[in-house]
């Protein structure tokens, strides 16, 4: 974790305080919370031209008739050796609700 020291006006910190209070929650806890909400919600999600999704598409099938197919046990194997990651912390329900939205949205 990393220690950031910053100046904040009076009043700021006192609305900080109450929300963080209202919350339940300590006063970093809250300060994080907010800034993770903030740089979370700058991030869009950019539309590809319906050219640009056939062209995805067409690839996509030459792949996959390139790649041929597995066996069940080829399958069993492949799924065995990968790597599982866990999601990071700041990839919430809420910010995944969001972009389903956005994505709905843009269609």
């Amino acid at each position: 974790m990393s220690r950031l020291t910053l100046r904040l006006p009076e009043t700021l910190h006192q609305q900080l305080i109450n929300l963080a209070e209202g919350e339940g929650v300590s006063l970093n806890q809250y300060i994080v919370y907010a800034l993770t909400r903030q740089v979370s919600s700058s991030y869009t999600v950019q539309i590809i031209s319906e050219e640009d999704c056939q062209q995805q598409e067409k690839n996509l099938n030459l792949l996959i008739s390139q790649l041929g197919e597995a066996n069940v046990k080829e399958i069993e194997t492949a799924l065995s050796q990968r790597e599982v990651v866990k999601p990071e912390p700041e990839l919430t329900p809420d910010i995944v609700n969001r972009i389903k939205t956005k994505i709905q949205n843009q269609k």
